[in-house]
């Protein structure tokens, strides 16, 4: 099992989040009301994901993105909550991030909203020059 890898490194929760595919509370987050300068990165294996400056703030409870770096995540078919989303996982180690949601109207350049856990997240401020 891939997660299993990177057990020792996690804390249960993100665990929980990124190998099974938990959710966490929304407004929960450390990251959902972060908007300084920086790269998200996949808590699991390090691989950045998503860049502050594609990071607005959707009102929903989580961190929220219009876009992610080219490559960087893998989209899958998700009915599990009775209806059809689009599952959103960390290419290189496979780890659940979240889910992305399409035709919103929030008013960015991809009409998309990368609802991201937290929890499946680290955050590296850019150095202030």
């Amino acid at each position: 099992m891939v997660g299993e890898t990177f057990k020792a490194k996690l804390t249960a929760e993100q665990y929980d989040v990124l190998f099974n595919k938990a959710t966490e509370a929304p407004f929960s987050g450390e990251y959902d009301q972060e908007f300084n300068n920086g790269m998200y990165a996949c808590a699991a294996c390090g691989t950045q994901l998503f860049e502050s400056g594609k990071k607005f703030d959707a009102h929903c409870g989580w961190p929220s993105f219009y876009d992610a770096i080219p490559s960087t995540v893998t989209f899958h078919e998700d009915t599990s909550m009775g209806s059809v989303r689009t599952e959103v996982t960390c290419t290189t180690c496979g780890g659940h991030l979240g889910h992305v949601f399409e035709g919103e109207k929030f008013g960015n350049p991809t009409d998309q909203r990368y609802c991201i856990n937290s929890l499946s997240l680290t955050f590296t401020p850019t150095p202030e020059k």
